[in-house]
């Protein structure tokens, strides 16, 4: 059960009823998580959603945006975010062994991935400077000074949404993540 007030979306009005209708006819429900953080805060919401698009025109792939999330979303611990970005990862197309793989730091059978989600790991569970070779080390996987860039602003999008999640405890709409 959500910790904070959760509306029901058909009683929305505003801005949040407007970010309602354009989230639900473009993906056909509004999540659990969007209800409630839309319902208190519509430029939460839409501040959130400004970023996922962002990310989308980004340098990175939606496989590699999606490897981002989901590893900080096991540091995290998040479980919302952890099934919302499962399902979100099989329509980029990594499979289940992939995604297990790069949220646990072990091999996915794709050096690069596995690169990217262990400097991803890096950044979201060490504090201070990111050591030189961990930047090295995803250089070298082939990624660029941009797409090093554009990972960090996946890693501030989701952490917020999993702050968020952790904050409301937020009930799964989703299937679990396993």
């Amino acid at each position: 059960m959500s910790r904070l007030h959760t509306p029901v979306v058909s009683e929305a009005t505003g801005h949040a009823a407007q970010l309602f209708t354009a989230i639900k006819g473009a993906i056909g429900k509004v999540p659990n998580a969007y209800v409630t953080l839309g319902g208190n805060s519509p430029i939460a919401l839409e501040t959130a959603l400004n970023m996922d698009a962002a990310l989308r025109k980004s340098s990175l792939s939606a496989q590699e945006v999606e490897v981002v999330k989901l590893a900080v979303s096991q540091d995290a611990q998040c479980d919302y975010c952890l099934a919302a970005h499962t399902l979100a990862g099989r329509k980029s197309g990594l499979s289940g062994e992939a995604m297990l793989a790069v949220r646990h730091g072990s091999s996915s059978g794709d050096v690069r991935l596995d690169a990217l989600a262990a400097f991803v790991h890096t950044v979201a569970t060490t504090r201070g400077e990111v050591p030189a070779e961990v930047v090295a080390a995803v250089r070298q996987a082939g990624y660029s000074d941009a797409q090093i860039v554009d990972a960090l602003l996946a890693i501030a999008a989701i952490t917020f949404t999993n702050l968020f999640n952790r904050v409301n405890a937020t009930p799964l709409d989703f299937p679990a993540a396993p």
